[in-house]
């Protein structure tokens, strides 16, 4: 495949996800008023934010948002350079691809942190706030299971599954991609690398 085309992935993603993400938030309520039941109670839309990384974790400080959203800048020209790295290499077709897709879903959801907060809003829903500290739109929902925990575990109110985008899908799909494939993808391009 041409370079272009691993950019083109990346691009796919991006717009399929802001689409999503725009369609959730211009035509859903938030939270459980607004969720919408696709296979029983097990997996539904609902649409929240999340102003941190993944699992809703933050950095904690008043710049935690700006140092977290600069952090997520500097890592998506990283991985695009690393993909030109690795077609100049001539890595493996899947490798790239999965590379493509994290490329694609880290900058979706970076498009969320730098101009939501701005045109949407959205730091916290309803209230505007200054560029890159927009929260990311989460919508589809694996309920696993949700309830309390038993005290001698710790007790609390435990939800097992993470509310994710098609961002978070596509890195998902590639990294578990890349693990259970990674000698394939590796030892291929290790050994492409030294014939060059």
């Amino acid at each position: 495949m041409k370079i272009w085309k691993y950019y083109l992935i990346a691009l796919i993603v991006i717009i399929v996800d802001q689409t999503v993400k725009l369609l959730t938030h211009f035509n859903m309520e938030m939270g459980s008023m607004g969720e919408i039941q696709l296979l029983g109670d097990f997996f539904k839309l609902h649409y929240t934010l999340n102003e941190g990384m993944a699992f809703g974790l933050t950095l904690g400080s008043e710049y935690g948002k700006l140092i977290l959203t600069s952090f997520r800048l500097v890592a998506v020209t990283g991985i695009a350079y690393f993909i030109y790295s690795l077609y100049n290499k001539k890595s493996p077709t899947g490798l790239l691809i999965c590379v493509s897709l994290i490329l694609g879903g880290a900058l979706g959801n970076v498009l969320d942190s730098v101009f939501y907060g701005v045109f949407l809003d959205n730091a916290p829903y309803g209230s505007p706030s200054p560029w890159l500290y927009g929260q990311v739109i989460d919508m589809f929902y694996l309920d696993i299971y949700e309830g309390l925990l038993p005290d001698w575990l710790g007790g609390g109110w435990i939800s097992l599954w993470p509310i994710f985008n098609i961002a978070d899908a596509a890195i998902f799909t590639a990294v578990t991609i890349l693990l259970i494939w990674q000698k394939s993808f590796f030892d291929e391009s290790a050994e492409e690398s030294t014939t060059v």
